[in-house]
């Protein structure tokens, strides 16, 4: 049996508000806006890029405590659907981060792509201004809803949306 994809997102939604992530089941279906970037390597990476995937877009700073705590967490989901249709994005959102975002991940490797919004262009285009905040974006490019706050991605609840969401 099909799903529509208009009722995959209505359970992804609800399952999420359930999980306590949503910020309004009444938001109306928005479009993820594209943007590129640079990785940490100097890589442009865009988010057409990951088009049919479900896309995970983490806005974080380094001096964000709750930014970093929740960190591993993302790892762990990252190495969890690795290979799957999913990825996770970590936008930092710091002026002149490129030194100070080598440096954090050389104390701290994660293996997700950290990307360097330096002009905070893509930050202003998600309307980002409270860290962590946190984006899903579904297969159809379509953002699912917006989680203020850090997380533990491993709770599972959470895992069990993204699961849903990629898995179907």
């Amino acid at each position: 049996m099909k799903l529509s994809i208009k009722l995959i997102t209505t359970v992804c939604v609800f399952l999420l508000m359930l999980s306590g992530l949503a910020l309004a089941a009444d938001q109306p279906v928005k479009k993820a806006p594209n943007f590129t970037l640079e990785d940490v390597q100097g890589n442009k990476v865009s988010l057409a890029d990951y088009k049919g995937k479900v896309v995970i877009l983490n806005f974080w700073a380094t001096w964000c405590p709750p930014c970093i705590e929740e960190m591993p967490s993302m790892e762990k989901l990252h190495q969890r659907y690795k290979g799957d249709d999913f990825v996770l994005l970590a936008v930092n959102v710091e002026e002149n981060s490129r030194k100070i975002v080598q440096k954090f991940l050389k104390k701290n490797p994660y293996t997700f792509p950290v990307l360097l919004d330096l002009d905070a262009r893509v930050q202003q285009m998600y309307g980002a201004y409270r860290f962590p905040e946190t984006v899903i974006i579904n297969r159809n490019g379509d953002i699912v809803t917006k989680v203020l706050g850090g997380r533990d991605w491993m709770d599972p609840e959470i895992v069990s949306v993204i699961d849903f969401m990629v898995k179907g």
